[in-house]
């Protein structure tokens, strides 16, 4: 796959859930890219709006999300055979839990590993990662927009596709270095707790691990 990945074609759009035949490609890959947007970031408050997916190919599929019930992507996130790549994952599993009632399993957090092996500086956006590891800029200026208005504009919907495009891209850099660095064990490890991590988030507890 070529690191070309930003501004690779336009993404299909459907509203409530993912249509039988997409859920269906999905589930036949081993890893998809997911990332969502919602209207702020308490999540009791700030509601679930859309739900980006990319395959390995860098084709991006958008759910608009409005409260139905959206089967597909409850199967698609708890599929144990299709591992599920986020950036900064602690939130967008949080967000699925608490608007689609599931846990979303197996992941892999590319803030996660950043944070292992990256240790020469504390920058570990996604923009940071794009810029080191693919030597791309990415245009962040619609991060703080309403993902709830029916007209998403143009630079919103490249926006939103970028988020997911990049992270495969950026997932096989990181698991060279983490290999490289005999972290790899220890990153499977957190990987698998963070979905715990989100529970003890959800119920609202705070610094259980400090004295």
């Amino acid at each position: 796959m070529t690191e070309e990945v930003l501004l690779s074609g336009k993404p299909d759009v459907y509203v409530d859930d993912l249509p039988d035949d997409v859920l269906q490609r999905y589930m036949q890959q081993d890893v998809i890219a997911i990332d969502t947007e919602t209207r702020g970031l308490m999540l009791h408050r700030d509601r679930l709006c859309l739900v980006q997916f990319c395959d390995a190919k860098g084709v991006v599929s958008f759910v608009r999300f409005r409260g139905q019930p959206a089967p597909n992507m409850v199967r698609l996130l708890s599929e144990t055979s299709v591992t599920k790549l986020f950036h900064y994952g602690r939130f967008d599993i949080g967000v699925l839990k608490y608007y689609l009632g599931v846990w979303t399993n197996p992941v892999w957090c590319t803030k996660i590993a950043s944070k292992l092996v990256r240790t020469y500086t504390d920058r570990h956006s996604l923009k940071e990662l794009v810029r080191e590891l693919l030597q791309k800029e990415m245009d962040k200026s619609d991060q703080s927009s309403d993902w709830a208005r029916e007209d998403l504009s143009d630079s919103q919907l490249e926006y939103a596709a970028n988020d997911v495009r990049v992270l495969m891209p950026i997932q096989r850099k990181l698991k060279i270095m983490l290999e490289r660095e005999q972290r790899l064990e220890l990153a499977q490890k957190l990987f698998a707790f963070l979905p715990i991590q989100c529970e003890i988030d959800l119920a609202g507890f705070k610094d259980l691990f400090e004295h």
